[in-house]
């Protein structure tokens, strides 16, 4: 009987430290990207993938859309995938479904960003362990925008 209450108390304490350090990850990444890939770039307006980039590029953030179907947004030009981005970007932002974030990740590591956020309802252990092994820091399964009001 002792060991279970043991394993549910080290349960316990163990989700403060990840709450702990997921804060400070997000802080990290609000205050030092400057530029933002965002991959699956959404021309509808009504679309997270539209009004959480436009929101972000209003504080002050650089856009750079991802999408292989657009030419430009917000101002800016598209590129259809990350190896197309002529210049660093320093966070990778994927509205992509949680089953293909695995090549994108990849890519973000080829281009030297240095960091990956999954938005809201995003989620994957192994890509996250894949960027982490590489230096990336690593959001998933947050909303940026929400993350930024928040500060």
């Amino acid at each position: 009987m002792d060991k279970p209450l043991r394993i549910d108390h080290a349960l316990v304490l163990e989700e403060p430290m990840n709450i702990i350090s997921q804060e400070k990850t997000i802080q990290g990444i609000l205050e030092n990207a400057k530029t933002i890939a965002v991959v699956g770039f959404s021309r509808r307006q009504t679309r997270a993938g539209y009004y959480v980039p436009a929101y972000m590029q209003q504080q002050g953030y650089r856009i750079i859309p991802v999408n292989p179907y657009l030419d430009e947004a917000l101002g800016e030009k598209a590129y259809p995938d990350l190896l197309s981005i002529p210049e660093p970007a320093d966070l990778v932002l994927l509205f992509q479904r949680s089953e293909k974030v695995a090549p994108f990740v990849d890519q973000a590591i080829e281009i030297g960003a240095k960091s990956i956020w999954m938005q809201l309802g995003i989620y994957s252990e192994s890509a996250a362990a894949v960027a982490r092994s590489a230096g990336l820091e690593v959001v998933m399964n947050a909303c940026i925008m929400v993350e930024h009001r928040r500060r």
